[in-house]
C-alpha cells in the first residue's frame, strides 16, 4: 500500500458509519452471545487456539454479531481467510475461491477459511458446488445466515456444520453498546458533549429490535443532524430520537406498569371475545417494539387456560402462530400473531382446565389418598400383592366403558373437571354426564353393564401393557 493508498484507508476508516467504527476488534469488546463465546466455551475456545477444523454456520437475527464473529476467527486464525458474500458472488466467484485454495494447499500447506455472508441466498445448485469442497476439507466454511439453516441451506451442508444460533440482544448488552458509542472518543462521540435524555434512550433501545446495528445507526443519525447548544452539547431529545428512528414512541415501559396494563388489556380482551380490542392493543404492543414472543406466549398460555376444550384447535394454531413467527421474522411475522389472535378472540370459550387447580388444592389440604389395587401396576408385583387385580379392560366393554372406582375412596364423587357447554366442548360435557352417572351407580351396588359384543380374543391378555 502506498502513501495516497493509506491516506485514502485512513480517511475511509475516519469515515466509516458508526456501527463500522465500533465493530468489535476482540472478544472483549465483543458483547452478547455467551452462549456460544463467552469465555471457556467450546466455539471461543477453537477460534482462540486456531483449531476450527470443521465448518460451522451462525444464524441469527440482523445486527447480532455474525459477521464481526467471522472477523474475529480470521484475526485468530493461520489459515487464509475468504470472504464473499453470497448477494454478489456466484459460482465462477467460488471457483476462483477453490483453485487458490487448492493451490494455497499444495504449495504452502494452509488451509482456508471461507466466509459467505447471506448463504441462504445462494440457490441449490450454487450450494451443491460448494459441498464437495467441503465434504473434502480444502475449505472451511463459515456461513452466515439471517434465516433458519434448516430450510434455507440444503441439508447435506447442515449436517457437516455445526450451527450456532445468535440470539438478539438484551436491553442491558444494548445499552452497554450505546454507553460505548457516547464514551468512546476514538471510534464513538466521546470527544464531543452529547446529553442522551433517558426516555429518548428507552426508545431506541425498544425499537432497535434487538440489532446493534440498528440501534448505532439511529444514534448516529440523531447526534450528526442535531445542532449543538452555544454550550457545545449535542441534546438527544424523545423528539429526535423518533425522528432519528422513524417511529413515534408509545408510553410504554417494558418493565413498569403500562407494559402490565397493555398485555392485560390484550388478554382481557381476547379472553371477552372482541377481537377489535384485541386487535387495538396487539397493534400498540407490536408498534411499542414489544417483542413478538413475549406476546405468543401468552396467547399459547390463552389458549389452554380460556379456551380449552371449547375449540382444541386453540392451542395447536398458536403454538403455531409462535413457530412461523421464529421462521419468519419480521415484518411478514405479524400474520401468524395476528391469526392466532383473532382464532382465540373467536373461538368458543371454557376454562374447564382450572379443574386440575382444584384437585391441587385438594391434595395440598388433605395429600394424596391411596391408589386403588385394580389401578396398580400388575406387571411387577401382581402375583405377591395383587396389584392391579380387578381392573377391567375399557375397550373389552360396549361403548369402551365400564364403570369402575379410579379415584381415592375418600374422594369419591369429587367433580373437579366441570365442563362447558361451549364449542366442542358441549359434546364432551354430555359424555361425561353419562359416565359420571353410570360409575356412580356402579359404586352404590348396582350391576355394572355387561361385556360389549366382542370377541374374547380381543381382549388384552393378563400381563399385556394394556391392562396395567
Amino acid at each position: 500500500m502506498d502513501l495516497f493508498d493509506h491516506a485514502m484507508q485512513s480517511q475511509m476508516d475516519q469515515e466509516a458509519p458508526l456501527a463500522a467504527r465500533l465493530r468489535p476488534r476482540n472478544f472483549d469488546e465483543f458483547i452478547g452471545q455467551e452462549h456460544i463465546v463467552g469465555a471457556g466455551r467450546l466455539l471461543r475456545r477453537a477460534i482462540q487456539a486456531d483449531r476450527l477444523f470443521s465448518s460451522i454456520i451462525l444464524t441469527g437475527p440482523p445486527g447480532t454479531g455474525k459477521t464481526t464473529l467471522a472477523q474475529l476467527i480470521a484475526q485468530h486464525t493461520q489459515a487464509h481467510f475468504e470472504s464473499i458474500s453470497a448477494v454478489l458472488a456466484g459460482v465462477a466467484d467460488l471457483r476462483r475461491v477453490i483453485v487458490e485454495a487448492q493451490e494455497r494447499r499444495r504449495l504452502q500447506r494452509k488451509r482456508t477459511i471461507l466466509f459467505i455472508d447471506e448463504v441462504h441466498r445462494w440457490n441449490k445448485a450454487q450450494q451443491d458446488a460448494l459441498l464437495p469442497h467441503v465434504e473434502s476439507g480444502m475449505v472451511t466454511l463459515i456461513g452466515a445466515t439471517t434465516e433458519n439453516p434448516y430450510f434455507d441451506v440444503i441439508p447435506a451442508l447442515v449436517s457437516r456444520s455445526r450451527v450456532f444460533e445468535l440470539k438478539p440482544l438484551t436491553d442491558e448488552q444494548l445499552s452497554t453498546v450505546l454507553d460505548r458509542a457516547l464514551t468512546d472518543p476514538e471510534r464513538g462521540y466521546g470527544r464531543l458533549t452529547v446529553h442522551l435524555d433517558d426516555d429518548a434512550r428507552a426508545h431506541f433501545l425498544r425499537l432497535c429490535g434487538g440489532d446493534a446495528r440498528n440501534l448505532l445507526n439511529a444514534l448516529e443519525l440523531a447526534v450528526e443532524t442535531t445542532q449543538p447548544t452555544l454550550a457545545g452539547e449535542i441534546h438527544v431529545t424523545l423528539a429526535v430520537a423518533e425522528e432519528s428512528i422513524q417511529r413515534r414512541a408509545v408510553v410504554y415501559g417494558k418493565n413498569g406498569d403500562p407494559h402490565y396494563d397493555t398485555i392485560s388489556a390484550f388478554i382481557k380482551s381476547v379472553r371477552g371475545s372482541d377481537p377489535d380490542a384485541a386487535l387495538y392493543w396487539l397493534a400498540k404492543m407490536l408498534h411499542a417494539g414489544e417483542d413478538p414472543r413475549f406476546i405468543l406466549r401468552r396467547l399459547i398460555i390463552l389458549a389452554g387456560e380460556d379456551i380449552g376444550l371449547a375449540e382444541p384447535r386453540g392451542l395447536l394454531v398458536a403454538v403455531a402462530a409462535a413457530q412461523a413467527f421464529e421462521y419468519i421474522g419480521f415484518p411478514e411475522g405479524v400474520f401468524p400473531i395476528v391469526e392466532a389472535t383473532l382464532f382465540l378472540a373467536t373461538a368458543p370459550k371454557s376454562n374447564s382446565t382450572t379443574g386440575y387447580f382444584e384437585a391441587l388444592k385438594r391434595i395440598e389440604q388433605s395429600g394424596a389418598g391411596p391408589i386403588p389395587l385394580p389401578l396398580m401396576d400388575a406387571s411387577r408385583d401382581a402375583a405377591g400383592l395383587g396389584h392391579g387385580k380387578g381392573y377391567q379392560y375399557p375397550h373389552s366393554f360396549s361403548g369402551h366403558f365400564i364403570p369402575q372406582q379410579y379415584l381415592p375412596t375418600e374422594v369419591l364423587g369429587t367433580h373437579f373437571y366441570q365442563p362447558s357447554d361451549q364449542g366442542e366442548e358441549s359434546a364432551a360435557a354430555a359424555r361425561v354426564a353419562a359416565w359420571r352417572a353410570a360409575q356412580a351407580a356402579a359404586l352404590a351396588g348396582d350391576p355394572p353393564p355387561a361385556p360389549g359384543e366382542k370377541d374374547s380374543d380381543a381382549h388384552p391378555a393378563p400381563d399385556s401393557p394394556r391392562s396395567q
